[in-house]
């Protein structure tokens, strides 16, 4: 009597789980890697010709906020608010764009798993 196996050998199926799970493992590494590259990179957003500028890292943390003296009228205080709020906007902007670029280059290594989509 034949013994019958596998079509793909018992290895077969296991080299390629093998495989798989080499691939996600090394996929989480660099998604952390990249995170941790994110929250040290910085963006700026200067508005007002200057008079407000904020910064803030890849993962949308404002680490400082730059008002110019010129830029205090006590007198308009809702220009002063309207321009914190617009640089603000735009350092959050340009911190999603960077994680977009940052976090593009490991998403699109999921397309080299293979069976994965």
């Amino acid at each position: 009597m034949a013994k019958r196996g596998f079509p793909m050998g018992m290895g077969g199926m296991g080299g390629n789980l093998n495989n798989l799970m080499k691939q996600a493992q090394k996929m989480q590494q660099d998604m952390l890697k990249a995170q941790e590259e994110l929250a040290e990179k910085t963006v700026e957003a200067t508005v007002g010709g200057g008079a407000v500028t904020v910064v803030a890292t890849g993962t949308k943390e404002i680490r400082e906020v730059r008002i110019s003296k010129e830029a205090v009228d006590p007198d308009d205080v809702e220009i002063l608010q309207d321009m914190i709020l617009a640089a603000v906007n735009e350092a959050l902007r340009q911190a999603d764009e960077l994680a977009k670029n940052v976090m593009g280059g490991v998403a699109g290594a999921l397309g080299n798993i293979p069976g994965l989509f």
